[in-house]
């Protein structure tokens, strides 16, 4: 026996020991859970196409590839019944991130030219109050189907933030690596996409001390 079938073997082993194969049975098949994660991206992509769309997308893309995991129907009508259920309201929040981003993005562009007095420290708050946005609104999308609710996700999110900082800085780190690719090669945005629903999904079904 390999020494690549008997790592194999033990984490197969360690996957029925801690039950995380039977709660996500999904995630058994690697190359399979790559090319869904790759197709949510595409769909996410799509139906984010309308900018204030993006949260509801998201929170589709996150309900879909939960679905998936789980071993459920995770079908195109199920996504798409998902996202109207989250544009209902989502288009809201899609339209606050999309001011507080501009105005952010904004800053970024003014403090770059290097033109006010302590840019470094403006160029710095900005790009950090835009990562923690853009982390905030991947973390709240992977939590609102459970509730359903823009307002009970974002409540659940920031008290897991509280709980679960290492949490945060993992999804910063996802949202700061999704941005780097799409500036680097554009068409890497839809995998990127893909890949960022998929860690803001881990994170937010990550043991933690309290969910309280």
């Amino acid at each position: 026996m390999s020494r690549r079938q008997r790592e194999a073997g033990r984490g197969r082993a360690a996957a029925a020991r801690d039950g995380s194969s039977l709660r996500w049975p999904g995630a058994t098949a690697k190359f399979t859970l790559f090319g869904e994660v790759l197709w949510v991206g595409v769909l996410c992509c799509v139906a984010g196409i309308g900018v204030v769309t993006i949260p509801a997308a998201l929170a589709a893309g996150s309900a879909h590839l939960h679905r998936f995991l789980r071993a459920e129907d995770s079908s195109l009508r199920h996504f798409a019944a998902d996202f109207m259920a989250a544009l209902r309201t989502g288009w809201l929040v899609g339209l606050g991130v999309a001011v507080a981003a501009g105005l952010l993005l904004l800053d970024i562009v003014v403090a770059g030219s290097r033109l006010l007095p302590g840019w470094q420290a403006v160029l710095t708050a900005g790009v950090v109050l835009l990562a923690g946005v853009l982390a905030g609104l991947a973390g709240t999308t992977a939590l609102w189907q459970a509730t359903r609710s823009w307002r009970s996700a974002g409540r659940q999110w920031f008290r897991d933030a509280r709980n679960d900082p290492a949490g945060v800085l993992w999804l910063v780190a996802a949202v700061v690596l999704t941005a780097m690719v799409a500036w680097q090669l554009p068409p890497l945005v839809v995998p990127g996409v893909g890949c960022l629903v998929f860690a803001a999904l881990a994170t937010a079904v990550r043991p933690r001390p309290s969910r309280s």
